[in-house]
């Protein structure tokens, strides 16, 4: 398993919309410049489905899809891939402040993986902080 985190400086309730909502997931998925999440589908309940449409500019990307096994609203989101690799997104509130934990299992080289969602993370800090109504 890999795990990443971050502190986003913002209140709970901000974190869990921006990190949910097919608008704003568009606007943050991505770990680089030349990366765009142009198509995103996100129906957060059990059972429900999600698929990112990533791509790379210069490549076909991929779709990253799966269904939600547990939710628990402004704490806890799993998931399990087509793959049926699994996955996790903690959000620990502390006050103005949330910790969010990505822990997932690898599909290959497990530290690119862990860099490429570090950077995706990192992507989410930087909109949530400077998100304005």
């Amino acid at each position: 398993m890999i795990a990443v985190q971050n502190t986003i400086n913002a209140p709970i309730e901000k974190v869990w919309e921006l990190w949910t909502l097919p608008e704003h997931i568009k606007n943050w998925n991505n770990a680089s410049p030349d990366w765009s999440t142009p198509y995103v589908e996100n129906d957060l309940k059990e059972g429900g489905k999600f698929k990112f449409t990533m791509v790379m500019k210069g490549s076909d990307g991929f779709d990253f899809e799966g269904v939600y096994t547990r939710i628990e609203k402004l704490s806890l989101i799993e998931y399990q891939l087509y793959d049926n690799r699994t996955a996790s997104v903690r959000f620990e509130n502390m006050g103005e402040k949330v910790v969010l934990t990505e822990t997932f299992e690898p599909d290959g080289d497990a530290e690119m993986e862990g860099q490429f969602c570090t950077a995706i993370i990192q992507n989410f800090k930087k909109y949530v902080e400077n998100f304005k109504e």
